[in-house]
């Protein structure tokens, strides 16, 4: 059988449309991820558990870490647009970063969360659900101190998936008309949270010298309690019974409520199972799927000292 020039032509094109074709499908995806909280145990959890599923799907991955600062975020992820990226994963307030979400958008690049904050410009936002985990932590300190006596809050409003977890432990105590916030307390997250919350707590305690006039400490996540744990148990309080609450259940904080001591109580997000469910979720819209809820949520557990070996 015999081949003219034409037909040869023809299926030297074909042979290298099918080979671009074969070798786009195939390409490496870039995937990045943008946070200031890298500090956090939470976060390097998150990013530990996405990059072992991001491994196994071959894709190359940028983790960028601005350290604190959350404006930086914005032109880091304009940088990554330019660059051309297959997607983002931001784990920030995605309203303090809005120019640099909508400058993806506008280039065709999907946006996810990874315990972020609900947000139209993003595909989903992949989190614990912190109201729940909140109303757990806030009713067990409730239920302790038998529903009277003053408490102590550490909240962070700046962030999202912590800022609901303080609106709903606000509106538990507000219902018990025996329970008095004392002081509700924004820390300095910048070394993590535990120096400047132990610094704060030791302020409260030297304002507070008698016994039993700090029930409770309620503290929206694991560093700030662990950081009061250490300022009541330096100022030879620890025998007052005041109840520590968290939320994240990281190591110090599952060692500490083992000890039997005032750390109490902690929810345990599945951090590993945020990072990989965010993992999941980029690797479905790389695959043409559409995700149609706004937030994905990874269960939680209810830490105590009878459980907090496991």
């Amino acid at each position: 059988m015999s081949l003219n020039k034409s037909t040869l032509a023809l299926a030297g094109i074909l042979l290298a449309t099918t080979a671009l074709g074969t070798g786009a499908a195939f390409a490496q995806a870039k995937v990045a991820i943008v946070t200031p909280y890298m500090a956090q145990p939470g976060t390097q959890f998150y990013v530990e558990a996405f990059q072992a599923v991001a491994d196994e799907n071959d894709w190359d991955v940028n983790v960028i870490d601005t350290a604190g600062d959350v404006a930086a975020v914005i032109s880091r992820i304009e940088d990554l647009v330019v660059q051309n990226v297959d997607a983002i994963v931001i784990n920030v307030d995605p309203t303090q970063v809005t120019a640099g979400l909508q400058a993806a958008k506008d280039a065709g690049i999907p946006v996810f969360g990874m315990d972020a904050g609900a947000d139209p410009l993003l595909v989903t936002n992949v989190t614990s659900n912190g109201y729940a985990m909140a109303a757990e932590t806030s009713t067990y300190v409730a239920d302790r101190i038998k529903g009277e006596g003053n408490v102590v809050m550490f909240v962070f409003e700046a962030f999202p998936p912590v800022q609901v977890r303080g609106v709903v432990a606000d509106a538990v105590f507000g219902n018990y008309p025996d329970i008095k916030v004392l002081d509700r307390v924004t820390p300095d997250v910048s070394d993590g949270g535990i120096a400047d919350s132990r610094a704060k707590m030791e302020a409260i305690l030297s304002a507070n010298p008698e016994p039993g006039s700090i029930k409770a400490v309620w503290a929206a996540w694991d560093q700030p309690a662990l950081g009061a744990l250490q300022a009541i148990e330096d100022a030879g309080r620890s025998g007052e019974g005041i109840v520590i609450t968290g939320i994240d259940a990281n190591p110090q904080a599952r060692e500490a409520i083992a000890a039997g001591g005032n750390f109490e109580a902690s929810v345990a997000q599945d951090f590993s199972g945020i990072g990989a469910a965010t993992a999941d979720a980029v690797a479905r819209v790389l695959a043409g799927e559409e995700i149609l809820q706004s937030v994905t949520y990874v269960p939680t557990k209810l830490i105590t000292k009878a459980n907090a070996t496991e």
